[in-house]
């Protein structure tokens, strides 16, 4: 598809890039308060519609499901079709989508939504906004350069925890005060705006900037991926999987943070939204940090290696901490404060390293198939989105929340050779070399 069916691109300054950016931050933060937020009310929407923690879980994992089954498809509708149809489609119906599930899917007096009203809905909301995050990541491989793209796409990247954070401030408020159809509905305002966002500013580079090739050092792989195609690729395949895992951890912490807190560590409302808004701020912060700092350093494969590092570190110290706290933390001061500051900590660290990590997979597929590699990412990341709420219940039924966070603890172990490809021994000992000078 031409730049010039949609926009006079060829006259678009140079400086355009900024305005795609934000609006790609806009999509990517209106969809992160559905998918982000609505776990925050999990207190709320155990209660207001009657659940119990399992199906709790299967329904906050619906939506997390239909995102890993749609990521694809529009990953690759996003290559064949450009960033700007995908985004007006898929920011459009889903706001569609919200605006039905407040008229018939939220709880008021004297009536429950049954459970497939409330499940359908989320899965439909997750089938259409699977289609944000490859459409936007495209955008920014196809109008920043490739020293600026590390920075960019992690800027891109701080809208998740960005709409999370706006999510967890905002939505247990909405749903404790106004109701859940004031929340399905102010969902769906946010997707139309960030529509329009895209209809005024999202539009094919310049020929001049599109055909930026890629840096010198991922020139070979690029080029090789670009051959066989991402899909064909078993090192594209290999940071996807280390992507999906890594992001079990995180998903434990937003889907079930607000349960553990409140369960375990008995801590009220204020304080529980206090340390997930926390957990989204400083990831904010870190995935902008990182992606300047490797940027500069050209040491993104380090940079993954410590966070899983240290993700596997924290969330093993939480699960030591729940496991000797036991019943005491209900009563003890001093242990609620430790788990909400471990827990917020375990929150940052597992989420700091996404703009890095998808910067490393776009590199690697190159800007004319990041569309489709990016859909495969996420493919992987919302089947895992999908599984670790349907899964923690389970696991608390077996020996309650320190085997939560040991397994956690686990999923960082396994990520860590997963997200860095391998490397022939000259290149690594030359990339060793650079990195300590």
């Amino acid at each position: 598809m031409t730049s010039t069916t949609f926009s006079p691109s060829h006259s678009l300054p140079p400086r355009h890039r900024w305005k795609v950016l934000a609006a790609g931050v806009a999509a990517n933060a209106a969809f992160s308060v559905a998918f982000s937020g609505i776990p925050m009310t999990a207190v709320l929407m155990r209660s207001g519609y009657q659940l119990d923690n399992a199906t709790l879980g299967l329904v906050l994992g619906l939506m997390g499901l239909g995102i890993a089954v749609s990521e694809l498809p529009w990953g690759l509708l996003t290559d064949r079709w450009g960033d700007r149809p995908v985004l007006l489609l898929g920011l459009g119906a889903t706001a569609l989508a919200l605006a039905a599930m407040a008229l018939w899917a939220a709880p008021v007096a004297g009536h429950i939504p049954g459970l497939g009203l409330l499940g359908g809905g989320l899965l439909l909301v997750g089938l259409l906004g699977g289609s944000v995050n490859g459409a936007s990541g495209r955008a920014v491989m196809t109008w920043f350069a490739p020293g600026e793209r590390g920075l960019a796409m992690s800027i891109r990247q701080t809208a998740v925890p960005l709409g999370g954070g706006i999510g967890a401030l905002v939505l247990p408020w909405l749903a404790l005060h106004a109701g859940f159809a004031a929340l399905y509905g102010v969902l769906a305002l946010l997707c139309a705006l960030s529509a329009w966002m895209a209809w005024a500013w999202v539009h094919e580079p310049p020929p001049e900037r599109a055909a930026q090739p890629p840096a010198a050092s991922t020139a070979a792989l690029a080029a090789t991926a670009a051959r066989t195609g991402p899909l064909r690729d078993p090192r594209v395949w290999r940071i996807v999987a280390g992507i999906g895992i890594l992001c079990a951890p995180q998903f434990a912490v937003l889907s079930f943070g607000t349960v553990f807190l409140h369960d375990f560590g008995h801590a009220g409302l204020g304080t529980i939204t206090a340390a997930m808004v926390a957990v989204q701020v400083g990831a904010m912060v870190m995935r902008v940090w990182s992606g300047r700092w490797t940027d500069r350093r050209g040491n993104r494969p380090a940079y993954l290696r410590a966070c899983s590092g240290l993700s596997l570190l924290l969330f093993a110290a939480l699960a030591l901490l729940a496991l000797a706290a036991g019943p005491q933390a209900a009563d003890s001061a001093a242990l609620r404060i430790a788990l909400v500051l471990l827990l917020a900590a375990c929150g940052v660290c597992v989420s700091a390293w996404h703009g890095v990590a998808y910067t490393e997979l776009a590199t690697l597929a190159g800007a004319a198939r990041a569309g489709t590699a990016l859909g495969m990412a996420n493919t992987s990341v919302f089947l895992v989105c999908f599984v670790t709420p349907f899964s923690i219940p389970h696991l608390l039924a077996l020996q309650g929340w320190p085997l939560v966070w040991l397994a956690a603890s686990a999923c960082a172990l396994v990520a860590m050779p997963l997200l860095v490809p391998a490397q022939a021994p000259a290149k690594r000992a030359n990339t060793a070399s650079s990195l300590s000078t």
